[in-house]
């Protein structure tokens, strides 16, 4: 080895080893006396550890009343007067779904009409986006809310029934409908009484409350409006539940210096208040959110001991600057936790390169992340050298990103970080006891607990299918010819069947037609009589006045391939061609 090469590696390895004897990072209070004075006291109050011990059992007991009697209060003690209790839904609960998966003519989606529903909707749901584009007639809705309709511009039938007259389409998400007709408050949610308004025509587009409703030219068999006066008094108290558990764990902070005490305590109360009320998961049945929380509250506490017993135990040990570790440490902490709140403005929903590349602004904000990222992780490894601990942790790192590069590689699978993966990733870089790494250490903390409490462990390595549900696939779109049009008719012809999908490696041999975006045809080739010819579909004119407008998709059995965009059958009987894609 040439001698300049070998001097640079030694001074390299002499660096990376930093200096020695190593300078171990504690925080010193600023303005100690104030910082000391709740554990002055704490010794004055309660001197022995008996007492104190008593205190912390009277603190678990006061907040977990306290917390259960809020979210007794807010899910379970409404009633709606002639309706009883009403269905939890979520925010992005709605009666009608996807493409062809409410069946043919919409069977499996029915009742249209002569049916209510008394619901209770929880606060914020005008956040709720749909993430994959979807389609209304030749329009396609995509991060905003799915709401079309308003109030209507024509005879319903619901006159003086309806709150604003409004209808929505029966695939609007109900809970930000009700927000937009001003049936419920945005802030704190509601209940009230929604009915089932059979086929309509004409939803309107208007911006109400916040929310900007989508517009639709045609007829939908399914609607729904909010009926007038029955409106109950039941609040999402998620904020006063929220205010409860930030002022125990503040009040845990400022008089505990025992580090597993404190984290511990702050964990379990970080966990239920976002898997209970300030994030839960999506479940319309307040029993079935607490099993699922319950499912994933014990192997989230082994993650949390793993992460204390080699992360956080050495930032928190002899930390006494009660004040600093309450702003830095568990304010950050709680901003994570939050996340639904906190980074809600964030352009990114889904760290995947397809959401990367169709959501407006998402690559801007990546590149913004990515950097504060790397700045901040150049600070944290210089930290690490001066406490001797660089090799090591540069060992662990490297072996982490081999781990990532080697599934990165594996075919069929895709990687994807949920934010709970990578606060764990990042979470062992935290441990100094130093005022930025309190705050880091914290944020992190925060976003894992939210991310197993919301969406629970998720694959770090998922099927093109699970990580684009209700997107498309890049399958076949059908080779579609008009073979006859009218005012009153038009004829289809769907080209040679069966075909092969070489994409996604599936023999299609049938075709399904949306038209208003309800499923009116499903044709196979086995059905046809021998010496038929090609597959083709005739389809009446349901209504004249209005146009109508036709999708397409091959069938494998019972899977739907991509539906084509919206091809238009205007009212004066002319044929619009479908756009690519």
């Amino acid at each position: 080895i040439p001698d300049p090469l070998h001097r640079a590696w030694h001074a390299t390895v002499a660096w990376v080893n930093g200096p020695a004897p190593p300078r171990i990072y504690t925080i010193t209070p600023l303005f100690p006396k104030l910082q000391h004075a709740p554990l002055t006291l704490l010794n004055h109050y309660a001197p022995s550890r008996i007492h104190r011990v008593l205190l912390y059992l009277l603190w678990c007991l006061s907040w977990l009343l306290t917390f259960s009697l809020i979210l007794r209060a807010s899910s379970f003690s409404a009633s709606v007067p002639h309706h009883g209790s009403p269905v939890r839904l979520s925010c992005s609960a709605r009666y009608w779904s996807e493409g062809d998966h409410c069946g043919l003519n919409g069977d499996e989606c029915r009742p249209f009409s002569n049916a209510t529903l008394a619901f209770r909707c929880p606060a914020d749901c005008h956040k709720t986006q749909v993430l994959n584009p979807h389609a209304v007639g030749d329009q396609e809705v995509v991060y905003r809310p799915l709401v079309v309709g308003g109030p209507a511009e024509q005879q319903t039938g619901f006159e003086e029934v309806l709150v604003e007259d409004a209808v929505y389409r029966g695939d609007s998400f109900i809970c930000a409908s009700a927000v937009h007709a001003g049936f419920i408050s945005d802030a704190e949610g509601g209940c009230g009484v929604l009915t089932l308004t059979g086929e309509q025509a004409g939803f309107t587009s208007s911006k109400r409350h916040g929310i900007e409703s989508t517009a639709f030219d045609s007829y939908f068999p399914h609607s729904f409006g909010f009926l007038r006066g029955t409106r109950a008094s039941c609040k999402d108290l998620r904020w006063p539940a929220l205010a409860i558990s930030v002022c125990f764990t503040v009040l845990l902070g400022l008089f505990t210096t025992d580090p597993l005490t404190f984290f511990c305590s702050s964990v379990v109360i970080l966990f239920f208040q976002t898997a209970l009320a300030t994030d839960p998961p999506s479940l319309t049945n307040y029993y079935s959110l607490l099993s699922v929380a319950l499912g994933r509250f014990l192997p989230a506490c082994f993650c949390a001991w793993v992460t204390y017993r080699y992360t956080v135990r050495r930032s928190l040990t002899n930390l006494t600057a009660q004040i600093e570790k309450c702003v830095l440490w568990l304010g950050a902490a709680w901003v994570g936790a939050l996340n639904n709140q906190t980074f809600d403005k964030i352009p990114i929903q889904r760290l995947t390169p397809h959401d990367i590349e169709s959501q407006p602004g998402a690559i801007p904000a990546l590149i913004l992340i990515v950097l504060a990222i790397f700045f901040i992780a150049l600070g944290q490894a210089w930290a690490f050298r001066v406490e001797g601990r660089m090799p090591r942790y540069l060992a662990i790192y490297g072996l982490m990103v081999t781990a990532l590069l080697l599934m990165l590689a594996i075919p069929g699978l895709n990687l994807r970080i949920h934010h709970y993966i990578l606060a764990l990733l990042l979470l062992p870089g935290t441990s100094f006891q130093n005022r930025p790494s309190l705050l880091y250490q914290g944020l992190l903390l925060g976003l894992f607990v939210n991310g197993i409490a919301r969406w629970g462990f998720d694959s770090i390595l998922q099927t093109p299918y699970e990580l684009l549900k209700g997107a498309q696939q890049g399958s076949l779109l059908p080779d579609i010819q008009v073979l006859g049009i009218g005012e009153s008719n038009v004829t289809f012809g769907f080209g040679r069947l069966p075909v092969w999908d070489e994409r996604l490696g599936v023999r299609f041999d049938g075709v399904s037609v949306l038209v208003n975006d309800v499923e009116r045809f499903r044709g196979f080739v086995d059905e046809r009589e021998v010496g038929e010819g090609e597959l083709t579909w005739t389809w009446s004119r349901h209504r004249t006045v209005w146009p109508e407008y036709f999708r397409f998709a091959y069938m494998a059995g019972s899977f739907a391939g991509d539906f084509s965009k919206a091809g238009v059958w205007t009212r004066e009987g002319e044929w619009v061609g479908m756009r690519e894609g």
